[in-house]
């Protein structure tokens, strides 16, 4: 198995097998955070595309010793997602909001799961960005403390508080829709 640092040589000298397996490997991760982060599949898939594109143009800007390859590539696509969220926020928020008001409407039966996990992204979806990222990096794309917070260039101190914001965040929002839901009388009902 090659090392990151054999692995970012052999793309900075063109080798595309190399980079195509890397792609392969890391494709997944990359474009689950991204639709983590943003909520819509194909935003996701244009920043995992958009991280693979500057992995092969970029690759002299990794140092190794400072992050691992899975490391550097996921801080790409978290300042993708950032900038493609301040760039898009009304529309962002529309698109998830249309898609789960779609979902409930289509999913009359829909399983009590599939609510709670709406209820969730709504609630992740409403969380300051790095609080956002600092969660889905380390709950769900299983990331250490030190790798998420050399991503999002904060002591490890610093992303533990902010870990704890967020969650006392997220906890709050949860509870708001889990409240509203109880008013309406279940969130798929019209």
């Amino acid at each position: 198995m090659l090392t990151d640092e054999d692995i970012m040589v052999a793309i900075v000298a063109g080798d595309q097998r190399v980079y195509a397996d890397t792609v392969r490997r890391h494709a997944r991760p990359i474009a689950i955070y991204a639709y983590r982060m943003l909520g819509s599949e194909s935003e996701a898939e244009d920043i995992a595309q958009e991280t693979f594109l500057r992995l092969w143009t970029q690759a002299t800007r990794w140092q190794p010793g400072k992050a691992a390859l899975s490391t550097w590539l996921h801080r790409i696509a978290h300042n993708l997602c950032i900038d493609f969220m301040r760039k898009n926020k009304a529309a962002l928020a529309n698109e998830l909001s249309d898609d789960l008001v779609g979902d409930q409407m289509s999913a009359e039966a829909m399983l009590d799961n599939n609510i709670e996990y709406n209820k969730l992204q709504v609630a992740l979806g409403r969380l300051p960005e790095r609080q956002r990222s600092a969660l889905v990096l380390t709950h769900y794309q299983g990331l250490s403390n030190k790798e998420v917070a050399g991503i999002l260039e904060v002591s490890v101190e610093a992303l533990e508080s902010l870990l704890a914001r967020a969650r006392r965040t997220l906890k709050i929002y949860w509870q708001a829709a889990s409240q509203s839901a109880a008013a309406s009388g279940g969130s798929h009902e019209q």
